[in-house]
């Protein structure tokens, strides 16, 4: 009976500010939207296989990448993620493939979000863009990353229920992250993708109890409500360890994965907590 009422209170909520022209109008929207992601993620069946056999660098935010040459990834198929654009020597590289997870929405608002969004369209060249489902609404509305290839995942389940070893199939739901560079593991798969080299991946807050980035961020500075002003974390222990064991058994499941189908993952960043993957120097890849 309780959750019943609930029901009809939020229904009438939703009725009162707006009539019911207005509630069926916001009805129809979010078919059309679902029609929108839906033919989108079909879209995304014509990148599977599409590298095979080529190898890739997915290009994380961590504080270890500012020893790294990255100007030595020119010519290199890389993935970078979230402010990933900041990076110095972007502008020699460029990557071909950019990621943003999920985004959660508190400090960050909607308006932060289209500011960010517009950043990210300004410095990313051609780079093709994926997004998260929750965001295609946002970016029709606001007509965001004109001229760009957007991409969206629809990201929904969880590793732990996914016993398969199976490459996860990106035109259909797929595991949700902790971690943006999870995203890209999957993308990085299903392209094809045979090496896949990990840089700036340092995931060591735990141990380092501050939380730093390669660059200086621009529209998100300030923004995570993670994170204090200082750059120590606004968590706890416990809330910092049971985050940890989630992402290292989403790693672990992606590792499972590239096993079984002959996919080679590395770690070459300078550092940082990550111990899933062989771990191989990052001028390695350059010699002769």
């Amino acid at each position: 009976m309780a959750a019943a009422l609930r029901k009809i209170l939020t229904f009438g909520s939703m009725l009162l500010p707006y009539g019911v022209h207005e509630l069926k109008r916001r009805l129809k929207n979010r078919h059309k939207l679902s029609a929108d992601v839906a033919r989108s993620l079909a879209e995304n069946r014509q990148l599977a296989g599409l590298r095979a056999g080529q190898r890739c660098f997915i290009l994380g935010n961590g504080p270890s990448v500012k020893g790294l040459d990255l100007s030595r990834l020119q010519g290199e198929n890389v993935i970078t993620v979230s402010n990933g654009y900041l990076h110095s020597d972007f502008d020699k590289f460029q990557s071909r493939y950019h990621c943003v997870p999920q985004i959660t929405y508190g400090l960050m608002t909607s308006e932060d979000v289209v500011r960010w969004f517009e950043e990210m369209h300004s410095h990313l060249g051609g780079a093709e863009l994926f997004l998260s489902s929750t965001e295609a609404e946002l970016v029709r509305k606001h007509n965001l990353f004109s001229g760009r290839t957007v991409r969206y995942l629809m990201l929904g389940e969880s590793f732990d229920e996914r016993p398969s070893v199976e490459i996860v199939d990106i035109s259909k739901p797929v595991p949700r992250v902790d971690s943006v560079p999870v995203m890209a593991l999957m993308i990085a798969m299903y392209l094809g993708f045979k090496e896949i080299i990990l840089l700036g991946v340092d995931h060591d807050r735990f141990l380092s109890a501050t939380y730093e980035y390669a660059f200086d961020l621009k529209v998100q500075k300030g923004k995570d409500f993670t994170v204090n002003a200082d750059g120590t974390p606004t968590t706890n222990r416990h809330d910092d360890f049971q985050q940890a064991a989630r992402l290292w058994r989403q790693y672990r499941a992606i590792a499972n994965i590239a096993r079984a189908n002959d996919i080679r993952i590395f770690n070459s960043t300078p550092g940082g907590a990550l111990d899933e993957f062989e771990r191989r120097p990052f001028q390695a890849w350059f010699e002769e």
